[in-house]
């Protein structure tokens, strides 16, 4: 099966790369997949904000923007999963090409710009989503909006009942000046009025808030300090980054956020950092440049509860899934961890 994957990808990838992945998702609709299920073992088996997880590996916001392949996902072996982002109306977001392979750093640069088929459409593939697995919706503003902290309570409000839990977007490089409402005002206000609309819910369910890899330690901490004064259920650290420290590829000037590989040590320090600043008062959502077994550990070590993948999948295809949680399963038995909590955070120092 490995190798069917293999001679698939490199079939996608003679594909520009936005093309090369809406093939890939039209071939995981087909079944074009490996299918091993939830990956599972009593060291794997773990709860964020109070969600049972068979595994701590969920698939990051950008893969499935718009919720179309919901079911074949469940059975790739993720932990849970998250779409989006998806904004109250419609957008095209931002001019084509607007994706890059940067393969010689195996990484990728975006900017996409938040398109989507908006929340209308994303409500009604969510509510014949799957019930056996955890789900969780990344939530955006429109770029034309005139209130933009309003936007993340009204995709909420529409698509909150079908939902586990709930992402803030403030951390795209991709829609000018969104970053902006990382600052401690602005993020107070967004968050109090996101909190608001999921008091509404019948159902209020966990809200998370994602983050930037591009914050100072004094950004960090008052992040840290507005997430627990106003109830936020986890973070998620980090998006992609506007840095292009060191990378070798040709398209690495081009504008847009940077993930995979090169985002991996820059982003761990950022969770590391939170870890101390927020000592275990709120769990931390690990993400970017994860593309192996080692590099999850790492992450769990320094600190998150939980992880993200996306980027490595360009590289690593859909089987990569099963081989990181086979392998985080060993080193969780080789240094005499019972479970992914009693792992958390116990490398911590080695990043800070």
């Amino acid at each position: 099966m490995k190798m069917l994957e293999q001679i698939g990808m490199r079939a996608i990838r003679s594909f520009d790369p936005e093309t090369a992945h809406g093939l890939a998702l039209k071939a995981l609709t087909s079944g074009l997949a490996p299918r091993p299920g939830a990956v599972k073992s009593p060291r794997l088996a773990t709860e964020l904000a109070g969600l049972k997880l068979p595994n701590p590996l969920g698939l990051a916001a950008g893969f499935d923007k718009n919720a179309v392949a919901l079911h074949p996902l469940t059975k790739v072996g993720f932990g849970f999963l998250e779409v989006g982002a998806i904004t109250p109306r419609a957008q095209p977001g931002n001019a084509r090409p607007r994706l890059f392979r940067l393969e010689e750093d195996l990484g990728v640069i975006n900017r996409f710009g938040f398109n989507n088929e908006g929340m209308v459409v994303a409500a009604e593939r969510l509510a014949q989503r799957p019930r056996d697995v955890v789900i969780g919706l990344n939530l955006g503003a429109n770029k034309d909006s005139d209130d933009r902290a309003g936007d993340y309570a009204k995709v909420l409000t529409k698509c909150g009942a079908h939902l586990d839990f709930a992402t803030v977007n403030v951390s795209s490089p991709n829609t000018e000046k969104l970053r902006d409402l990382q600052g401690r005002e602005a993020l107070t206000a967004l968050l109090n009025g996101v909190m608001a609309a999921n008091s509404e819910l019948d159902r209020p369910i966990p809200i998370f808030l994602k983050i930037a890899p591009d914050l100072d330690h004094d950004a960090l901490a008052e992040i840290a300090e507005v997430a627990l004064q106003t109830g936020l259920s986890a973070i998620i650290a980090t998006n992609t980054t506007l840095s292009r420290d060191g990378l070798k590829s040709k398209h690495k000037g081009e504008m847009g956020g940077l993930s995979g590989q090169p985002v991996f040590e820059k982003s761990t320090r950022v969770l590391a950092q939170l870890s101390k600043l927020t000592q275990g008062q709120i769990p931390l959502v690990g993400v970017g440049g994860i593309g192996s077994a080692d590099q999850a550990y790492a992450k769990i070590r320094a600190g998150a509860s939980a992880l993200q993948i996306y980027s490595a999948l360009v590289y690593g295809g859909l089987s990569l899934v099963e081989e990181i949680l086979k392998g985080l399963d060993e080193r969780l038995l080789r240094d005499g961890f019972a479970n992914v909590a009693q792992a958390v955070g116990s490398g911590r120092g080695d990043w800070l």
